[in-house]
């Protein structure tokens, strides 16, 4: 079985304030999505994890890509997730073969990246929308980073095709002001705080 890929669409937003003050420095928001053929769309397949190491090329490019439609370096990277729309001749479960080769490849990419990456996932027709949600690379409860990103692909995914998305961040939300724990105060190095 092979990857079969149809397109990969990015977007990328440069974020000056979101209503407060300019920030001093922009941030850059972004994500990329690969769209594929799912060799699974139609059937019930009990064992779907050996196609997780086909798709891992297609994560460290898609990450690479996405740094590069952002305009920046991979330590430049605070903030990060992932998702994935299983067009509706598959099931959900199909959107989980992201997690190993998406995720683990954006924490390659990047380097030193603690946090779990968040994820979502669903079956939806073509044109549906997908909020990617985003949080800081080295620690899950670093709160001005909570943040989403919306994903959509016009004529993806058809039904017997996969969305596959990644998504970063070079910061916060544009004027955080909700308290927890500052990014400069990560001190357990333990994915979360």
């Amino acid at each position: 079985m092979s990857v079969k890929l149809r397109k990969i669409v990015t977007y990328v937003e440069t974020i000056h304030h979101d209503g407060g003050p300019d920030r001093a420095v922009p941030a850059r928001k972004g994500w990329v999505a690969a769209i594929i053929h799912n060799p699974f769309a139609g059937r019930y397949e009990p064992d779907l994890q050996g196609y997780m190491d086909e798709l891992k090329p297609l994560g460290l490019e898609c990450s690479t890509r996405l740094c590069a439609a952002m305009g920046i370096k991979p330590a430049e990277v605070e903030a990060y997730g992932k998702g994935a729309i299983v067009g509706v001749a598959g099931e959900v479960e199909h959107g989980a073969l992201w997690h190993v080769p998406g995720g683990y490849a954006m924490r390659e990419l990047i380097g030193q990246a603690l946090a779990i990456v968040p994820s979502a996932a669903k079956v939806a027709a073509m044109g549906s929308a997908l909020d990617l949600p985003i949080h800081h690379k080295d620690a899950a409860y670093v709160r001005s980073h909570f943040d989403a990103i919306t994903c959509v692909v016009p004529d993806a995914p058809r039904p017997d095709e996969i969305l596959f998305a990644l998504c970063m961040s070079t910061g916060g939300r544009p004027h955080a002001r909700m308290g927890g724990l500052e990014a400069s105060a990560i001190s357990k190095w333990d994915g979360q705080r």
